[in-house]
């Protein structure tokens, strides 16, 4: 049985009694910086939400894997002449679960912040699991490969919105029951199954094609592929099915719905926490802050319900516009939507098409289709394991002592080197320092921006908007996906502009995450958004009120630390 804890800061504890955020920070003061492994309930956490974030790497890596099997078998290649597989309509099968996955992040984010994590979690892994189900039920009787890829691009797209549903719902539930100073290592330990599902996908190809080895390398019998790109594909369901019902099962979270008391006409429940004025500096502002114990305060709090009781649902359903119609949320929103934009441009345009890349640098080369099947499936795990997988525990090791803001600029930096690195000297590099330089690309592309770009919108809004506006960052770098996604195989042509100035544009796209970063994005390591927003609230509902409430002589005085 799953263990839904929680360690997450809430205003009150399990009996209700007020808690302050500093009685929190002092009751758990023992727990520093240091690494920490999970506990049990971290483990469990770990696997029911990590299992979204696991199909799609491995769905990414495998139609990395699998598009090859698909020129052969639907191209044109079993037929003794060169396969000819459409680049546009090529980058179109690719880009299609990124497609969904926008779908998914909008809708199930929203969907997740209005009716509760516990509405729509579960549901979008039945809908990546049917998309699984029919992708590899493709009929044979299809006539033509441009019908059989558009049945392979619809039901990618389907499971691309159920594996895109679970970005934001995942992040938010893991953020909102994390301890404050581990829920940055467990945000990475979850968006590390990325890297597992990569390594999966490389693992399971090379069994798979030891399997059918005999039939298609001893006996030549290449129309086996069919049967080995369904097995690569279908082998996903097993972890969706496993996790599908804690999913279902899983009970709503006490800090969500403490954040969402906000959204509605009245006070919140625990007004009567210990506040004290101070103020709180972020990057690029200080906030002032004016806190109260809470005594005395029932005369305003009542006040500002009755002044807000004609709202009805309404704010409910707009908070999201209402929140972010303030530019000092709005700017950290832009900041961490085109972040995730330009690092999904590379980070895509890089994955997606690496078994492209490979070959171009000469790398995924053999002496018939079976050779280079295998050599590319080699290839793609020989920098998942130097690499790939390596800069997500690197991250997680070291995210609560250098923050993310620092991991983010110098991952953007650095990767963006060896993209100019291989750009600049491709005519004159050797396989071998290509190759090199493409495996610490992937090291710092996870040691870095892919990892941060996930943590920060899910530390830095708070619990009322984080579904939505974490959905709405990833579907920003998903739009940066789908582009690179569907220009890349047409924009690296030799007659186009060559991979060598796609890999410039890489290149430019992570210098500018890094500038943006620096400017715009906020350090959130060991900071509880849900704490500044019921401040804020306070402030501007009660607290705001001092100029009508001033008339009672002495009322407001203790605001300036003078006493009544």
């Amino acid at each position: 049985m799953v263990l839904w804890q929680e360690a997450a800061y809430t205003r009150t504890d399990e009996n209700g009694s007020p808690v302050s955020f500093e009685q929190y920070k002092e009751r758990e003061r023992k727990i520093g910086v240091r690494w920490h492994f999970m506990s049990k309930s971290d483990a469990q956490l770990y696997s029911v939400t990590g299992v979204g974030f696991f199909l799609d790497s491995y769905d990414l890596f495998i139609v990395n894997l699998v598009t090859p099997i698909w020129t052969y078998l639907y191209w044109g290649g079993l037929q003794g002449k060169k396969p000819h597989y459409p680049p546009l309509l090529r980058g179109l099968v690719n880009a299609s679960a990124n497609m969904g996955n926008i779908i998914g992040q909008l809708s199930f984010g929203y969907l997740g912040d209005i009716f509760g994590r516990r509405f729509v979690y579960g549901n979008e892994l039945i809908i990546g699991i049917v998309g699984i189900v029919l992708l590899i039920s493709l009929p044979n009787s299809i006539p033509t490969p441009t019908l059989k890829a558009a049945w392979i691009f619809c039901w990618r797209f389907v499971l691309g919105i159920g594996i895109g549903g679970d970005y934001p719902i995942s992040a938010a539930i893991v953020a909102e029951r994390s301890h404050l100073k581990r829920r940055g290592q467990l945000l990475g330990w979850i968006f590390s199954n990325q890297g597992w599902g990569n390594l999966a996908g490389s693992i399971i190809t090379l069994i798979i094609l030891a399997c059918f080895g005999h039939a298609l390398y001893g006996e030549g019998k290449y129309g086996q592929l069919d049967g080995v790109w369904r097995i690569q594909i279908g082998i996903a369901l097993v972890p969706a099915l496993a996790t599908l019902w804690p999913r279902l099962k899983m009970p709503e979270g006490r800090k969500f719905l403490e954040s969402r008391e906000l959204n509605r006409p009245g006070r919140p429940e625990s007004v009567n926490s210990h506040l004290s004025r101070k103020s709180r500096k972020g990057h690029c502002e200080e906030i002032e802050l004016i806190r109260s114990d809470g005594i005395g305060l029932q005369e305003e709090i009542d006040a500002a319900r009755a002044e807000i009781e004609d709202q009805g649902r309404r704010a409910r359903l707009d908070v999201f516009f209402i929140y972010f119609s303030e530019w000092r949320h709005l700017k950290i929103l832009l900041g961490t939507m085109s972040c995730w934009f330009l690092l999904d441009v590379a980070f895509y345009g890089t994955n997606l098409n690496q078994s492209v890349i490979l070959q171009e640098i000469g790398y995924s080369t053999g002496i018939n289709e079976y050779d280079v099947l295998k050599r590319n499936a080699i290839g793609n795990l020989i920098i998942t394991v130097a690499g790939y997988v390596p800069g997500y525990f690197v991250t997680i090791f070291l995210i609560e002592r250098l923050g993310r803001r620092w991991i983010q600029i110098q991952g953007f930096v650095i990767t963006g080197m060896m993209f100019g690195i291989i750009a600049g000297g491709y005519d004159h590099m050797g396989t071998v320092g290509k190759f090199v330089c493409l495996a610490i690309a992937q090291f710092f592309f996870n040691f870095g921006p892919n990892s941060t770009t996930f943590i920060i919108p899910a530390e830095v809004f708070p619990s009322r908007v984080r579904g939505f506006a974490h959905g709405v960052s990833a579907a920003a770098g998903k739009l940066g996906a789908i582009l690179s996604a569907l220009l890349f195989n047409y924009l690296s042509g030799p007659k186009i502009i060559g991979l060598a100035n796609v890999l410039w544009i890489y290149f430019a796209c992570n210098i500018l995450g890094a500038i943006i970063t620096y400017f715009v994005i906020p350090e959130t390591k060991w900071r509880d958004a849900d704490v500044a927003d019921y401040e804020d609230w306070m402030e501007a509902n009660v607290l705001g009120r001092r100029e009508e409430l001033g008339k009672r002589k002495g009322r407001w005085t203790w605001l300036k630390g003078k006493g009544t």
